[in-house]
């Protein structure tokens, strides 16, 4: 798919992407929404790609859906049928982030509001500025705040108390108190986020492919495990399976060896995908 309202870089096995939209605050417009929707769903089968990096053109990550494009499409079907269609085209992105095994890397500066709150509660790590703040605004424009996953990722990020507030309020999240609740991995400099996501993308691209897929998906699973007991078992069943293959060794070598590990699986993997 050619993408219009996304930038795509491929750099090795990762992937940047980049909301580009930076004239309407990176607003997820209709046909934002299918590209991301697009991307993240194909994502699931891109086995040369294991790391993704999401982030928004200029000075903000991205305002949430675009107002002005729906005000404009009157003529557009209504009711509950239409509307939940309409609704379940932007809910499935989170899911599909959730879902596809590549680990995903928020590199946040600026505002994100609704969708674009959204977006970056659902990858696996954010990384923001001093600048950087996001809100619920759903509830401000007469909605409910329990909207594309926030009610589930929220709470489990900054605890109960912290997303109930934010959420019945609106009220912004900033970089400070983000920080301090652990919603943010990281605050640095806007000149530095780039750099400061390369850094992490060159870590996780030291593991092995099947371990880092393993560990997402299972880190996943433990945040919805019914007890200690359901999660040990995903934890064994993902421990048996990295050591069946030559990665385990190459890993153990390369540690022993104090060397960067070139594992045979990845360079399969990439010769594969230039074929």
């Amino acid at each position: 798919m050619d993408y219009e309202t996304l930038m795509v870089d491929q750099r090795g096995d990762a992937l940047w992407v980049t909301l580009n939209r930076p004239e309407r605050l990176n607003a997820l417009s209709r046909q934002l929404v299918e590209e991301l929707r697009h991307l993240f769903v194909e994502l699931y089968w891109r086995h040369d790609i294991r790391v993704v990096v999401l982030r928004g053109a200029g000075a903000n990550f991205c305002a949430g859906l675009d107002l002005k494009e729906r005000d404009n499409s009157s003529g557009a079907e209504r009711g509950p049928g239409a509307g939940l269609i309409g609704q379940r085209r932007i809910s499935e992105i989170v899911i599909a982030m959730r879902r596809c095994p590549q680990p995903i890397i928020c590199l946040w500066d600026g505002s994100a509001s609704g969708g674009g709150f959204a977006l970056a509660l659902a990858s696996d790590v954010r990384i923001g500025t001093p600048r950087a703040r996001g809100n619920a605004a759903f509830i401000k424009i007469g909605l409910s705040a329990c909207d594309i996953g926030v009610s589930y990722f929220l709470p489990r990020m900054v605890g109960a108390s912290v997303a109930s507030e934010l959420m019945l309020t609106g009220r912004f999240l900033g970089a400070e108190r983000g920080l301090a609740l652990g919603f943010f991995s990281a605050i640095v400099e806007a000149d530095q986020l780039e750099a400061e996501g390369q850094k992490l993308v060159a870590e996780m691209l030291l593991t092995t492919p099947l371990g880092l897929r393993l560990t997402k998906e299972a880190l996943n699973h433990a945040l919805d495990a019914n007890g200690l007991e359901a999660a040990i078992a995903m934890e064994d069943r993902n421990q048996i399976l990295c050591a069946q293959g030559e990665d385990f060794g190459e890993g153990v070598r390369a540690f022993l060896e104090k060397r960067p590990p070139d594992y045979p699986k990845a360079r399969a993997e990439r010769e594969a995908a230039r074929r």
